[in-house]
């Protein structure tokens, strides 16, 4: 069974950072791409980053320069390192792995199996 697990978020002032961290389990994570979406309120769920099983990463731009992913095979977790954060960044942030492998996480990142999330606001 799939489990994917966030932490890490929270309030956090524009130009902050914070770092968020998935915890996997019930699949082979260090065969599996791994992603990050987002849902702001209000809007549907957007694609923000993915890592791939042999080590490429790839970014959506409106994050690109500002958000790192990476990951940490033998604790089979995923992280988002966020900084320069905008009240536009503002989301609850999901961590994402295919059901079937494809070659690009950044689409069909809908039907992806997917965490409960965790709430970031970016606020003064």
């Amino acid at each position: 069974q799939v489990q994917l697990v966030e932490s890490g978020g929270g309030l956090v002032q524009p130009g902050g950072s914070l770092k968020l961290s998935c915890a996997a389990s019930g699949f082979a994570f260090s065969n599996s791409g791994m992603s990050w979406a987002r849902q702001a309120p209000g809007k549907g769920l957007e694609w923000v980053s993915g890592s791939y099983s042999d080590g490429t990463t790839s970014y959506a731009a409106s994050v690109k320069g500002r958000f790192t992913i990476s990951r940490d095979n033998d604790k089979s977790t995923v992280y988002l390192e966020m900084n320069s954060l905008r009240p536009e960044d503002t989301a609850v942030y999901h961590c994402t792995t295919p059901r079937l492998p494809r070659p690009h996480l950044s689409i069909g990142y809908e039907s992806d199996f997917r965490g409960q999330g965790t709430q970031v606001t970016v606020s003064s």
